[in-house]
């Protein structure tokens, strides 16, 4: 997959950033580095590899699922920047 100047300008337009033409050529030759290499990632036979998910051989440390804290809430709603008894106030955030 190639890009030219076209479509990265289209684009642009779509994502609604300026892009000048210097800067455009400049990413264009970034994005088909970019893809030279995906397609070359996708040339690589991987049918008899397991997905990693880690490169470290541990494994992580089993703890029972227990609650810990109880009857707190008095302590939490305290913490609320407006008083009110019966649950957490913030302010608002959307107009």
């Amino acid at each position: 997959m190639s890009l030219d100047l076209k479509t990265i300008k289209h684009i642009s337009k779509l994502a609604r950033i300026s892009v000048d033409e210097k800067r455009a050529e400049k990413l264009a030759g970034d994005l088909n580095s970019i893809f030279e290499f995906i397609e070359k990632l996708n040339e690589l036979k991987t049918d008899n590899v397991e997905p990693l998910t880690s490169i470290a051989k541990t494994t992580l440390k089993l703890r029972s699922d227990e609650v810990k804290s109880r009857n707190i809430r008095d302590q939490i709603i305290k913490n609320s920047p407006q008083d009110n008894e019966d649950y957490f106030v913030v302010p608002k955030v959307i107009e």
